[in-house]
């Protein structure tokens, strides 16, 4: 392969041909297009195949952030959140929209995901919950984690937006927590061209995220006796529009549930060949150079996580010169562009200086990278992708 004729797209064929017959056979038939059928049909075959009891189609990975930690709040009161520094934005902005105070601790660079023990250090008696995000695929759950918040009574919420069929001991991760968001954008395991899920085994908080997907109206509860309840309750209004929270509209179309519904049929075929992509990855890349030593097991990866090893901006310089030169598309910073804590959203909100405390998601923001892998993906292309990586000097 010529090197003009090599190019890495962090994303491609997400929505197929296929896809697009099914969907335009499903227009075809002149449908109502709002939320409806598919919706509910692609949010039960998704509750089956993550094992959950309920989710929650929404429109996008953030909009889910966003009303998990409004049911949050509304249910369990206010108080401070556990956060990581590399994640996405929305899920830092949904904890400050809805009034908690994001507390920070450094990730574990073998997994990329909060340092666990840093996690139960910081719990205080204003801690509500810890959020956490897998970041790209990898499992950062452990029993230490899961048994000291379950004995200090902290709620875990699991970001699995870029993790979609990554497990932790055989189960698949976001069935562990009170709740959990997946997003199903364009670059990510599947994609209902924008969307996600919030999936939940408490059946009040499914109900209440029911009501926050749709202007907090009491009609979309789907139990009959919390309904009725609501109607007793406020005999003076008409049961059709009782709105039991200031809410939102960030309901799905039946366009999403279609594609959806869909993707999910080939998801674990997809997610195995992404694994056997990654493994490749990282029998090829120079251990010498870039990070190899990640934790691998249960992990699902949606890009290739390329970590420069030492500190060295001029190697840094070279690498995205390389990178550019072959039409390697790359994202630094990783996961959400690097340490949140350094985005001007945060000032005065955080410490000033305060990311240089964190020194493992320092190094990850100035000298960490992720680049594409998709199941369409040649083996050839991978071998060449790291033949060109190694030999940057």
């Amino acid at each position: 392969m010529a090197k003009n004729d090599f190019s890495l797209p962090l994303m491609e064929n997400n929505i197929t041909r296929e896809d697009l017959g099914v969907l335009m056979d499903f227009l075809k038939t002149k449908p109502r297009l709002t939320q409806g059928e598919n919706v509910r049909k692609f949010e039960q075959e998704w509750s089956e195949w993550l094992e959950v009891e309920n989710s929650v189609y929404v429109n996008s990975g953030a909009s889910a952030n966003l009303i998990t930690i409004a049911a949050l709040k509304y249910l369990y009161g206010g108080g401070e959140i556990i956060v990581p520094p590399l994640t996405w934005v929305s899920d830092i902005a949904a904890v400050l929209q809805n009034g908690f105070k994001p507390v920070f601790v450094d990730i574990n660079p073998q997994n990329l995901g909060m340092n666990d023990k840093q996690v139960i250090d910081a719990i205080t008696d204003k801690t509500k919950a810890v959020f956490i995000t897998y970041v790209q695929g990898f499992n950062c759950l452990s029993d230490f984690l899961l048994e000291e918040l379950k004995k200090r009574n902290i709620i875990l919420i699991e970001d699995v937006c870029e993790s979609h069929g990554a497990t932790f001991k055989g189960r698949k991760l976001g069935s562990f927590g009170k709740a959990s968001n997946f997003s199903f954008y364009f670059a990510h395991h599947m994609s209902t061209i924008e969307g996600g899920m919030v999936c939940t085994n408490d059946k009040k908080f499914y109900e209440t995220i029911r009501m926050l997907r749709s202007h907090g109206m009491v009609r979309e509860i789907s139990d009959e006796a919390m309904k009725k309840g609501y109607a007793d309750t406020n005999p003076d209004l008409n049961p059709d529009f009782i709105f039991a929270y200031p809410a939102y509209n960030v309901r799905g179309t039946e366009i999403g549930g279609v594609l959806g519904r869909n993707q999910l049929k080939r998801l674990d075929s997809n997610n195995e060949k992404r694994r056997q992509n990654f493994d490749l990855f990282l029998s090829l890349i120079d251990p010498g150079k870039y990070q190899v030593d990640f934790e691998v097991e249960g992990s699902c990866n949606y890009a290739f996580p390329l970590i420069i090893k030492k500190s060295d901006d001029s190697f840094r310089d070279r690498l995205e010169s390389v990178m550019r030169e072959h039409k390697i598309e790359f994202r630094r910073g990783s996961s959400g562009g690097g340490n949140q804590m350094r985005q001007p959203y945060l000032k005065g909100i955080v410490k000033e200086n305060i990311w240089k405390q964190f020194s493992v998601v320092e190094h990850v923001h100035f000298y960490g990278y992720y680049i594409g892998n998709y199941p369409a993906l040649p083996r050839e292309k991978i071998a060449r992708l790291c033949e060109v990586l190694n030999g940057i000097c």
